[in-house]
């Protein structure tokens, strides 16, 4: 049973969190990929603030296609997380506590998940027109000038994801690649299969997961509040 989380991310949440938890994602998020988070990060720099406030929020890296009438928005995808990776210490430093993206991150960011206590997610790609159907609301809140790549405002329910990353170095595209490694005859080789990381997070076995029922976050319109946990 997927884990129900209500936005934004908070310490106790967080905790309760181990790579492999499938989970449900309803809140806020902020959609924006490289180039967004490039001027994220100079703004800063050069002491400024950011548009949002980055305190227990969670970035998804995306840049959808645009949306056909009627629709919120296009095929929202998540695309390659390393792209990110040059950014994400910097947010976390001052905040930001979840990330959602495909492939595995580098060790930089993964000690500053544990040093920061912050959670990696990752949603599947090439499903974006299906993960388009949990995105409610979409706006464009800075950067209009990049087009696909600004930076968005997204209310979702149901988001669908799994924990990659946990604040205790759990790391399931790690474990995935040990668990269907293939020992060869000689016992000095060990041959790892070349697997996806969408492989790994579709062939866990539902009797592996957790079946805690509900992680959520109390929050106001503002986007703030205090964590509690519901058995």
């Amino acid at each position: 049973m997927a884990l129900c989380i209500r936005l934004p991310l908070h310490g106790e949440v967080i905790e309760k969190l181990r790579a492999g938890d499938q989970v449900r994602l309803n809140g806020i998020i902020y959609a924006a990929r490289d180039a967004a988070h490039k001027r994220l990060v100079e703004a800063l720099d050069r002491g400024g603030k950011p548009p949002f406030e980055i305190e227990g929020q969670t970035i998804y890296y995306m840049g959808p296609s645009p949306a056909r009438p009627g629709k919120v928005i296009g095929s929202a995808g998540p695309t390659t997380s390393g792209r990110m990776d040059a950014y994400a210490p910097r947010l976390m430093a001052i905040g930001l506590k979840g990330m959602i993206g495909k492939g595995a991150r580098s060790q930089e960011v993964k000690d500053a998940m544990r040093r920061y206590k912050a959670v990696y997610f990752a949603a599947i790609g090439g499903a974006g027109a299906l993960i388009s159907k949990s995105i409610k609301k979409a706006e464009v809140i800075a950067y209009d000038d990049l087009g696909a790549e600004a930076l968005r405002r997204l209310e979702v329910e149901d988001f669908p994801a799994t924990v990659i990353n946990d604040i205790y170095g759990g790391d399931l595209y790690e474990e995935g690649k040990a668990k269907y490694s293939i020992t060869l005859k000689s016992p000095t080789r060990v041959l790892a299969s070349r697997i996806s990381p969408e492989a790994i997070i579709s062939g866990i076995p539902a009797s592996g997961m957790r079946t805690t029922s509900m992680i959520s976050s109390a929050s106001g319109a503002s986007g703030t509040g205090s964590s509690s946990v519901a058995r």
